[in-house]
């Protein structure tokens, strides 16, 4: 089994909200997009200095972090970071690590945008049982609406359809 890749695009999301505000023209949104090594493995976006000074993100908190090697440091957190690919999109805050290193989007940002690795193909794909619309697992949300919410949420549900 090989590597696989994925072309996503990082766009600095304080940059949007300013854009949606009026402040600042499209042209001035900073984004990049990047060939990621999709990273079942990890758990977060984890992007390099470059990639952090092109979109300007800001340190928004630290956290400690076990690289594969089993190694733990303490790393900043930069963001917030949208993520697009495909007809997906996702905000996370991302891992900034002070070297060059590959752009890599872990499990967290790959559940939220509800995609999937396709091992033959070897590819980052939508997941086919929800391709028009990203579809999220909210287990205990039955426990936290009330039954009459719940009924209101899936006749909604099925008018989106």
């Amino acid at each position: 089994m090989g590597l696989t890749f994925a072309d996503i695009k990082l766009t600095n999301s304080e940059d949007l909200a300013l854009l949606h505000k009026g402040y600042i023209q499209e042209q001035e949104v900073r984004s990049v997009w990047v060939n990621a090594l999709v990273d079942t493995g990890a758990s977060m976006l984890t992007i390099p200095k470059s990639i952090q000074e092109q979109l300007n993100l800001p340190k928004v908190d630290e956290q400690r972090v076990e690289l594969g090697n089993g190694s733990v440091i303490t790393v900043d957190l930069v963001g917030p970071v949208e993520i697009r690919f495909a007809n997906r999109i996702t905000i996370v805050t991302a891992v900034f690590i002070p070297e060059e290193i590959e752009v890599l989007l872990g499990a967290i940002p790959l559940q939220s945008m509800d995609l999937s690795v396709d091992l033959r193909e070897e590819c980052l794909i939508v997941n086919p049982q929800s391709a028009e619309k990203t579809r999220v697992f909210l287990q205990g949300a039955d426990k936290v609406l009330s039954l009459g919410k719940l009924k209101e949420l899936e006749i909604i549900d099925e008018e989106n359809s």
